[in-house]
């Protein structure tokens, strides 16, 4: 009986070297990531594949600050758009050349995904995640004036911050699982989502987007609960989760409960920049019914998934 999974890979898939994150390197990084997805495919799994995409948001931001007096600017949700769009088909047609190479046939599909989010949210209040170049005070005011809102970064210069508020529903859900269930691997959720909210006009709720970012890994647990996927697998840069991290005292962690790995979170033991959001992630989907998740990085999720490394998060009642 097939099993199913959602894998959220990061922003090592596609920028391996930030001194070489052009095209064909991208290139490159995203299809030995995609031998790695095919592997699990050989081996029976189902696929939902999700990604980062803050290396590609922060060049089409710099693309628009650089040609601003020729040509118009995006805003942030066309953005994510299309960079879901170029992340997807790089993804697709790495894994379908990948597939076909093994002999296997099977449909790869990209799907542009929008997430709910709160309107009322208070990360709208006090946004903190910075985006785009550094500029200079003037030019932030100019920003500004279009609608962005704007901080100084610790002397730095200026740099344009938006809220990221909690992802609540999957919009294309639906359409996601039936595609699953057709036999199709789905890429979707591409760098979180584009956060949308409701406008309510009568008894119609349209859907319009916001500036805003939203957590990949959070929404891929939101995605993963709907789903009711067997496994959520957060790829990421290290091999295993680690308390007392790049300490003498590093201690790895191979099987941990959701307990235990909620009391090394109270500790700090996770940066808030970076293997927080996983863990938090990680616990939003066992909480809400998931049954096993794992974190490792790509080389070794096929020993990982034989439980030969990886850190493996579940309760007694999602052991497989």
């Amino acid at each position: 009986m097939s099993r199913t999974a959602l894998v959220a890979i990061g922003g090592n898939s596609l920028i391996t070297d930030n001194k070489h994150p052009d095209v064909p390197h991208q290139w490159d990084a995203v299809r030995e990531t995609c031998r790695h997805l095919a592997d699990m495919v050989e081996a029976g799994w189902r696929l939902v594949i999700t990604h980062g995409n803050g290396p590609q948001v922060g060049y089409i931001l710099r693309r628009n600050e650089l040609a601003a007096h020729e040509v118009h600017t995006t805003p942030l949700d066309l953005i994510v758009a299309d960079t879901q769009g170029a992340i997807g088909y790089m993804l697709q047609q790495a894994l379908r050349n990948e597939l076909h190479s093994r002999g296997m046939r099977r449909p790869v599909v990209s799907v542009v995904t929008q997430v709910l989010v709160d309107r009322d949210d208070p990360a709208f209040a006090h946004p903190t995640k910075p985006i785009g170049s550094f500029m200079s005070e003037a030019d932030a005011r100019k920003f500004e004036a279009e609608g962005w809102q704007v901080v100084e970064d610790a002397g730095r210069g200026w740099r344009r911050v938006v809220a990221s508020p909690q992802p609540l529903q999957i919009i294309e859900e639906d359409a996601i699982s039936r595609l699953l269930q057709s036999g199709s691997i789905v890429v979707a959720v591409g760098g979180g989502g584009i956060p949308v909210v409701h406008n309510p006009r009568g008894e119609l709720r349209e859907l319009s987007g916001v500036f805003a970012v939203i957590d990949k890994d959070r929404a891929s647990a939101i995605l993963a609960k709907q789903l009711q996927v067997d496994l959520f697998l957060i790829s990421t840069g290290v091999e295993q989760v680690a308390v007392h991290f790049n300490t003498p005292q590093q201690r790895n962690l191979d099987h941990v409960t959701p307990a235990e790995l909620r009391q090394f979170m109270e500790e700090n033991h996770f940066p808030p920049g970076s293997m927080k959001p996983k863990i938090e992630a990680v616990l939003s989907y066992l909480d809400g019914g998931g049954k096993t998740a794992l974190i490792t990085n790509p080389p070794n999720i096929a020993r990982a998934l034989k439980r030969e490394t990886g850190t493996w998060i579940e309760s007694v009642s999602g052991k497989q």
